[in-house]
């Protein structure tokens, strides 16, 4: 059984289908799912999902897109809807510098203020982080009690190599199966196999050979199957590994 640790149901890109595809995937060979927020509303969202299927988990926090709107009332919000019990993260949390439609110093203050949450209620986070490297890492040094998964990973092996030391996990999407995907490979191929995740993103990031599709998590099988060749096992040994992973983090049992 395969364990996809990020995907986002409550997209209306699933308003058609949402709950035919989510009672499919154990018989499609997926056994937990963890749906993260990205602002207040899908943060309710993904709680009353995993209220609705014994195999979802829900994570909440804001995305940094949504920085500018956390403030003490939201992280008062995010604190009650972390207290229950399906809930197993804080998250999707952290800084992405490629559009900065939020300032940087909004989103930085947000991060800061959503892992010394997470700090305060024991759980682990989710991390976006895309062109914002150094600040990031500054930022988690800063919270060496928390840790979590740098999601659809995008940095240097020497940064993850960094992460893993530190007690982190990293976490790979079907960019893995893009041809052009020297830099995530070269990760994957050297990060230890402890400390990887897999996820879908879904509805994004639908890896080959559904490039360009939505994507769903009975995808997942395709980037387990991609690390599986990159660490020379079977498919069904690093499902399984991967799933131990999630379940270590997240606190699943």
């Amino acid at each position: 059984m395969l364990f996809d640790t990020h995907a986002h149901y409550d997209a209306s890109r699933f308003d058609a289908d949402r709950h035919a595809l989510l009672a499919s995937m154990p018989e499609s060979g997926v056994g937990r799912i963890l749906n993260a927020g990205c602002d207040l509303a899908s943060s309710r969202a993904a709680v009353a999902l995993a209220h609705q299927y014994n195999f979802v988990w829900a994570a909440v926090g804001s995305h940094p897109d949504d920085a500018d709107h956390v403030d003490a009332a939201v992280l008062e919000e995010y604190r009650a809807l972390a207290a229950d019990p399906r809930a197993a993260a804080i998250g999707e949390i952290g800084l992405d510098y490629h559009y900065e439609d939020v300032p940087r110093t909004i989103q930085k203050a947000a991060f800061e203020a959503q892992l010394a949450l997470a700090e305060e209620l024991g759980l682990p986070v989710i991390v976006h982080e895309r062109e914002a490297h150094g600040d990031a890492m500054e930022i988690i040094r800063r919270h060496p009690a928390v840790t979590g998964v740098f999601h659809c990973y995008s940095g240097s092996l020497e940064m993850a190599r960094e992460l893993v030391r530190m007690g982190w996990y990293v976490g790979f999407t079907g960019v893995l199966t893009f041809k052009n995907a020297r830099k995530a490979l070269e990760v994957a191929e050297n990060v230890p196999l402890n400390r990887i995740l897999l996820e879908t993103d879904c509805p994004y990031m639908a890896p080959e050979p559904h490039r360009g599709r939505r994507c769903d998590s009975t995808m997942l099988v395709h980037t387990a199957q991609r690390l599986a060749e990159l660490k020379g096992l079977p498919l069904a040994d690093a499902a399984r590994i991967t799933w131990e992973n999630g379940s270590r983090l997240f606190g699943l049992g």
